[in-house]
């Protein structure tokens, strides 16, 4: 399904963040913005809820750690107990280092995995470019037109306000 959409685009940041504020304010729907690099307050500036990727993180991390715990315990305690030097079976701190380490490799792992289930990025995936100097200097920000009392021209006043270089309709 396509959908017709306003690029609007942008030499700075600042211009940007601004209008994406405005643009958020007035009710119209914003598809994306693309930027060159990470721009701190668009997440808020876009309205965009806080992300769930520090729960995966964690609960990877938990997963890893007590994982591990168990795997350590089961291993010195039950499967193979061997008496070395009159050190208990079931010594928690010897175990804590590597329990330590298996949080933190799964607690990565689980966060680039899910990272890349959220994003929808996979071996193969054809991208479309919105414009050739997104990845370079420009900034822009995707407006949706899908709403019926969408009036191009009040958007286009609007976006006039905070130093738009360019404004295109597109289908994507």
């Amino acid at each position: 399904m396509s959908e017709r959409v306003i690029l609007a685009h942008f030499e700075h940041e600042d211009d940007l963040l601004a209008a994406t504020n405005a643009v958020r304010l007035e009710g119209l729907q914003i598809v994306d913005v693309f930027t060159p690099y990470a721009v701190h307050g668009l997440d808020k500036a876009m309205g965009l809820k806080p992300s769930r990727l520090t729960w995966v993180c964690f609960v990877c991390g938990m997963v890893g750690g007590l994982g591990m715990l168990w795997f350590e315990h089961w291993s010195a305690s039950i499967s193979w107990a061997i008496n070395v030097g009159g050190k208990p079976w079931n010594s928690l701190p010897s175990d804590v280092p590597v329990a330590f380490e298996a949080a933190i490799l799964l607690a990565g792992f689980g966060s680039v995995f899910a990272l890349f289930a959220v994003c929808k990025l996979y071996p193969g995936k054809h991208i479309r470019m919105i414009s050739p100097r997104v990845t370079d200097d420009q900034f822009v920000l995707v407006i949706n037109e899908a709403n019926a009392s969408f009036d191009l021209s009040a958007v286009q006043d609007l976006l006039h306000k905070y130093d738009v270089v360019a404004i295109e309709e597109k289908l994507l």
